[in-house]
């Protein structure tokens, strides 16, 4: 509810006065009627006429706190109901998440009015991903969060929420300062090693004023999409310790001197560890990671085998773990780095599988070709021929080395003529490397156990993606401003980091490493209104939390977490 001043013209004159005008919604969307009118009086006797009308008509708590509850009173038992169910156990999981990273009050530090918009954007987020429209429309209204939050539903639209957007991005660089300090706090972090890994996500529409949003090598199988690129920097842990955006066609490599600068901007530079993968690989890259005494551990392309081919068939490989063998080759290029050699069993199967599957495709191809060229006799179609060889082998790239494959114009036979002869060499080669992949370090001091070890830390990162796209629901994205791209980019990393310190601490109170089972499971419990009737013909209505099963009240104790049995009113 809030306050318009009207103005009608009338006999020449301009006649002012005071509504009071409450917003309510329909199925065609937000509208507004006029609830009263207050007359021609100055704009702060209409304030104060709106706060006092606020307390008991806008905002109308119609249940009652404990402390407001009778001692004693009598019911009629078969009278009682209960009404008004909603969700409860994600909001009030996010909310305690929020307060124990200091959230709360790091928001209400930098922009206080605005830091509830800001909580309820990251908690919508981290339990019920929808866009900010579907937030407004349907969640807040079906969960707690007007209980929790102290705004009613008619308060909360698509418009405002865009607007927390706006404000929210400004504080990205204190907000990733905040939580380095504060999650190193809580889980003991060592900031000593950055796994830095980049994604993509698309769009749907055009977006034809945005620079970021272009297209690129797509990682969501939509090159029909335009895309974003996001460069994430997370811990061994898997803790996200900053991100950045790039434009859709950014490639992988050209990101890297931005990413390292930027963190240790916040970071420092002494002890740090890079780790990347083979896409951020290029001479320009190590020769920026080896100024200033950064060390790295970064993947190599599969070509780079060549450079410890005869590394390969040695036999004093080292067990890291069942399956995996390592070993250490010096570099032909540079004295001051080493090459891992790595073997892995389960690759091995599974590069050999593809490599089988791909060539029997391409047989069963070059047979169908050669049906054709004798279907078609006195025909020369060569070029016809030529054009389904390069359209095989592009299909199935990961056999096209194992063919040379020539096509020709037999004049006497009057048919053209498909000779194919397997590549032995290469055969031998691509046979022989199967289950093999070269990382290459500066850290000349550690053992191969150690920099396999590093490396392999990687794949936290590439599950921060995961869970980005698939729990958090990072894609598609609908925004066309590049500012409101990128807010939108952070209220998932702030998610993100919810996730996390709610995956730490069921590791830290011994459930596991899959902290979903456990989410679900408290995102199960509703909150109810219970309405006792009175003998006296009054109704008492409480708010109330069921109480948990049993294996999920253990649960809640390891977590350290008590659920509340009633709720007392908040309002702002």
């Amino acid at each position: 509810m809030y306050l318009r001043r009207i103005n009608k013209r009338a006999c020449g004159k301009n006649h002012y006065y005071w509504a009071l005008v409450e917003s309510y919604r329909t199925e065609k969307g937000v509208k507004q009627r006029i609830v009263g009118y207050i007359g021609d009086v100055s704009s702060k006797r209409a304030r104060g006429i709106h706060k006092s009308l606020e307390k008991c008509y806008s905002y109308q708590q119609d249940f009652l706190s404990p402390e407001e509850l009778p001692e004693k009173v009598e019911i009629e038992p078969k009278k009682t109901r209960t009404e008004r169910q909603r969700e409860f156990g994600g909001v009030w999981l996010g909310n305690k998440l929020f307060e124990k990273l200091g959230l709360d009050i790091f928001f209400h530090q930098v922009n206080g009015a605005w830091s509830t918009l800001f909580k309820i954007l990251v908690i919508s987020r981290f339990y019920r991903p929808s866009s900010e429209l579907h937030i407004a429309e349907h969640v807040y209204e079906q969960s707690a969060m007007e209980d929790f939050f102290g705004i009613p539903a008619e308060e909360i639209y698509a418009n405002r929420l865009y607007r927390g957007l706006d404000r929210l991005l400004i504080h990205k660089g204190a907000l990733q300062l905040h939580l380095k300090d504060r999650l190193g706090t809580l889980f003991d972090i060592e900031y000593d090693l950055f796994l830095y890994d980049i994604t993509s996500t698309y769009f749907e529409g055009e977006h034809a004023d945005s620079t970021l949003c272009q297209r690129g090598y797509s990682r969501d199988s939509r090159p029909d999409c335009k895309q974003i690129c996001i460069g994430l920097v997370v811990t061994k842990e898997g803790l996200p310790l900053g991100y950045e955006v790039f434009a859709g066609n950014t490639h992988d490599s050209t990101t890297v001197e931005e990413i390292v600068s930027t963190m240790e901007g916040y970071y420092g530079t002494a002890q740090r560890i890079w780790v990347m993968d083979r896409g951020m690989v290029s001479e320009e890259n190590l020769e920026t990671l080896r100024q200033n005494g950064r060390r790295y551990i970064i993947g190599t392309p599969k070509s780079s085998l060549k450079k410890a081919q005869q590394y390969l068939i040695d036999k004093d490989w080292l067990v890291v773990r069942e399956g995996v063998e390592v070993k250490l080759c010096p570099s032909p290029e540079h004295e001051d780095e080493v090459f891992i050699l790595c073997k892995s069993r389960d690759r091995a199967l599974k590069e050999k599988a593809m490599h089988d599957r791909f060539v029997k495709r391409i047989d069963a191809g070059i047979e169908k070709m050669k049906k054709y060229c004798e279907k078609h006799y006195g025909k020369d179609t060569g070029k016809k021929i030529e054009r389904r060889v390069g359209r095989l082998l592009q299909q199935n790239s990961r056999g096209a080395s194992f063919f040379d494959i020539r096509t020709s114009y037999d004049p006497q036979s009057k048919k053209t003529v498909l000779t194919v002869e397997k590549n032995d060499e290469q055969s031998h080669w691509n046979r022989m490397t199967e289950g093999h992949y070269l990382l290459r370090s500066n850290i000349t001091d550690w053992e191969p156990q150690q920099l396999w070890q590093a490396y392999i830390n990687l794949t936290d990162a590439e599950e921060a993606f995961k869970i980005h796209k698939s729990d958090l629901h990072l894609r598609p994205l609908w925004h066309q401003k590049d500012d409101r791209i990128k807010a939108h980019v952070l209220v998932c990393f702030l998610a993100f980091v919810l996730w996390k310190a709610f995956g730490l601490l069921c590791k830290k109170a011994g459930l596991g490493d899959e902290p979903r089972r456990v989410f679900n499971e408290i995102k199960r419990i509703c909150m109810v209104d219970v309405v006792l009737t009175t003998t006296e013909g009054n109704e008492l209505k409480i708010r109330t939390v069921p109480r948990p099963e049993k294996p999920l009240a253990i649960l809640l104790h390891r977590l350290g977490l008590n659920l509340p049995e009633r709720l007392t009113k908040r309002v702002l």
